[in-house]
């Protein structure tokens, strides 16, 4: 059967054509947009109107914001500096004020002239630039603004009442250059291929796709943004889940060996050594992977719980259970030191029934082998001996297990660790390993809200481990404000004394490494005033360290730990870590996945503001591993009033990484929900909050599994392919091929 061509996408048309080579280069550098539908399907972020100014209070740190306000006074001072000594330099100050509160606006040098005669006390302006904190006060450093003027034609009323588009822009492009070129391809929208079906439009009382696009862009009141906001937010929707459902469909119709464990084999053995009883939810997860195991296509599943939820068990039993059927399981694991730590983790809790084929191994026992790239040649060969004759049923990698030379006997199960680190195609080259594609298991310890599972792994089954097994310690959490009270900081070190007085171990993580500086081409960029006046750069782990052993934690053994260290290396640092002889590790956020040491009970974070809500959660859980409870002192030099205080407030407040996940999302742009750690690739989602919007996802997942059991190729549906085309381009691929 000849597939019906996707329709022709007016739309496509390059942006060189119609704004001009200049515009069309900034455009694709800075936005990524390429296209005259890149350009109208980047929405206003907000709008505000002329008459009224943006609330100043609440503006995001360290981010490129646009704001409607009003000159309060302007400054002009002179001084002497090395480029001027006679005291001719010039700083230009402006208050500006949205009647309430107040931000400071700095222009330099040559820059200050044309703000100086246009930036009157009086005067309203669009402001665009990133907010910074200087002297403790908040600051643009050199904004770019847009003075707003009525047309002389325009009545007060229509003029003050009129909506402004304020876009996502960026330092190079600002919001009102984006509005005038949106303004020339908005004709264009008038071509527009609409994907929804019509029975669902109509059906839903959604406006045309041409109509949405015209009164998104250009709203003559805020109903017009609704109705514009609700159908855009149901292209998105469903678009996606029609990608989705036609990948579940696809993966329904592979094969598959089903794996059902043998009576009295390897998994009973196993059980009978465990110590002590699995949780509820361990065995309620471990019967749904059973079930998928035992059937004739593919299990995807993802296993989704908090760090320390013994996901690793319930994975372990898995690969058991296929051991017993029969079949092979790997684990593929995204570092060598994890891969190392899971192969030792899972040796230790089989004990002699890992010693297949060695004196001493238990009757029903296999073998466990470790596949890692830095290997040497003879335990390599060893160890791809052990996989192509069957002898070792289970296998523990890095992405070195995916290259061609290995070959394995009968793989029926992989396991991914993290998930998101790893690549379509590495997972694609693993499932061609199996004689039939083997069944697959995603675990990964991110706390992922449904709707966002429903989003980015709408192609996976979820299961979730909710409880913490007996015996986990709580961790107590704070938030240590550096600036307004440094003596909190000095007791954070004598806390980490205190702890390894006690016997145990700390560690201190830090936004990056530090030797960057040494790097001759980043060094020799000219600093201009703006980053002069920026606050100074994120604490580094090279300098922290040797600031604690000089200083707070003299006499104490301090390590460092970062990702440009040589693998071995890193594996020593870790090993004596692990083994006690360390009592402080200062790293980089290396350790925030599968670092297992139950010894440490403490945490310090420098610049904890830096890292995001689910990072903080996660590095967290390193702590307390063991029977001694733990301790997370969250480091910040950020004014209390700031939306980061408050994120780190809240990340102090619950250890439910489920909570923390949701308040993560609602306070990230809607854009970055599939998230950057998922690919560097651009969203594809840009109206849809996917916590607000839970109702839309789960209705367009039913109407797109409808659409594509009905139709799975889409024949009768032109319009929706070509959506599909665009949404599938290379780039966006990474986001839905992630069973």
């Amino acid at each position: 059967m000849d597939l019906v061509p996707a329709l022709e996408e007016p739309l496509r048309q390059p942006l060189k054509s119609v704004l001009g080579p200049a515009t069309a280069k900034v455009m694709a550098e800075h936005l990524g947009l390429l296209t005259v539908g890149d350009l109208l399907h980047h929405y206003p972020r907000r709008y505000e109107e002329r008459g009224q100014l943006t609330h100043l209070a609440d503006l995001p740190m360290d981010e490129h914001v646009t704001v409607v306000a009003q000159v309060a006074d302007a400054r002009l001072h002179t001084f002497a500096s090395a480029k001027a000594p006679r005291g001719k330099g010039q700083r230009l100050e402006v208050t500006i004020t949205d009647g309430s509160g107040r931000l400071q606006l700095v222009f330099f040098g040559a820059g200050v002239h044309k703000p100086h005669k246009e930036l009157l006390p009086g005067t309203r302006a669009m402001f665009a630039g990133k907010v910074s904190v200087f002297n403790r006060r908040l600051q643009l450093a050199h904004p770019a603004y847009e003075l707003l003027r009525g047309d002389p034609d325009e009545s007060v009323e229509t003029w003050a009442g009129a909506l402004i588009p304020i876009y996502p822009a960026t330092a190079k492009l600002e919001s009102w250059k984006i509005g005038k070129a949106i303004q020339t391809v908005l004709p264009t929208a008038q071509e527009a291929v609409d994907p929804l079906p019509d029975t669902l439009r109509e059906g839903r009382g959604l406006v045309p796709l041409p109509e949405a696009l015209l009164k998104i862009h250009r709203p003559h009141t805020k109903a017009d943004i609704e109705d514009a906001r609700s159908r855009l937010k149901w292209d998105e929707a469903f678009v996606l889940q029609v990608a989705l459902a036609r990948r579940r469909h696809a993966d329904a119709q592979l094969p598959a060996v089903p794996r059902k464990p043998a009576p009295d084999g390897l998994l009973t053995a196993f059980d009978a050594r465990l110590p002590f009883t699995l949780t509820d939810g361990q065995q309620r997860v471990s019967r749904e992977i059973f079930g998928d195991l035992a059937t004739s296509h593919p299990m995807h599943r993802l296993l989704q719980g908090e760090v320390g939820s013994g996901k690793t068990l319930v994975a372990l039993r898995a690969m058991l259970a296929v051991v017993d059927a029969g079949g092979q399981a790997a684990m593929l694991a995204p570092t060598e030191v994890l891969a190392q730590q899971h192969h030792r983790s899972v040796v230790e809790m089989m004990g002699e029934l890992a010693e297949g084929g060695m004196l001493g191994g238990a009757e029903q026992a296999t073998k466990v082998v470790l596949l890692t790239g830095s290997m040497g040649a003879a335990a390599r060969r060893h160890a791809l001996l052990d996989l192509a004759t069957g002898e070792a049923g289970i296998v523990i990698g890095t992405h070195a297990l995916i290259e061609d030379k290995v070959q394995f006997h009968d793989l029926g199960l992989v396991v991914v660790d993290e998930q998101h680190r790893f690549g379509v195609e590495q997972r694609d080259a693993l499932r061609g390993k199996g004689k039939q594609p083997p069944h697959l298991l995603v675990m990964t310890a991110t706390p992922i809200p449904r709707t966002v599972a429903m989003t980015v792994f709408g192609d996976l089954e979820t299961s979730v481990l909710d409880q913490l097994p007996a015996g986990r310690s709580p961790i107590a959490s704070h938030v240590v404000p550096a600036a307004d009270k440094p003596h909190f900081l000095s007791r954070a070190w004598e806390r980490v004394r205190e702890e390894v007085e006690n016997g145990h171990q700390a560690y201190v993580v830090c936004p990056r490494i530090g030797d960057e500086e040494d790097d001759p081409k980043k060094s020799a960029k000219k600093k201009s005033p703006e980053d002069e006046a920026e606050k100074r750069p994120p604490l580094a782990v090279l300098d922290v360290a040797d600031q604690l052993v000089k200083g707070p934690l003299q006499g104490l053994r301090v390590e460092v730990l970062h990702g440009r260290m040589h693998p071995d290396d890193k594996d020593a640092v870790m090993r004596r870590f692990a083994a006690g002889e360390t009592h402080v590790l200062v790293a980089t956020t290396v350790i925030e996945v599968g670092v297992n040491v139950p010894n440490a009970t403490a945490m310090v974070i420098m610049d904890a503001d830096r890292f995001g809500v689910s990072q903080l959660h996660q590095l967290r859980g390193r702590v307390g591993r063991g029977s001694a409870p733990g301790l997370c002192l969250l480091v910040t030099e950020m004014p209390e009033a700031s939306p980061a205080r408050q994120r780190l407030g809240a990340v102090a407040a619950t250890l439910d990484g489920f909570e923390l996940s949701r308040i993560d999302l609602e306070q990230r742009r809607e854009g970055d929900v599939l998230g950057q750690a998922q690919s560097g690739a651009r969203t594809s989602l840009k109206v849809l909050a996917v916590i607000e919007d839970e109702e839309i996802i789960a209705e367009a997942r039913q109407e797109a599994t409808a659409v594509v059991a009905q139709d799975p190729e889409l024949t009768h549906l032109p319009a929706l392919r070509t959506a599909l085309d665009a949404l599938l381009d290379e780039e966006r691929e990474q986001y839905l091929e992630k069973g």
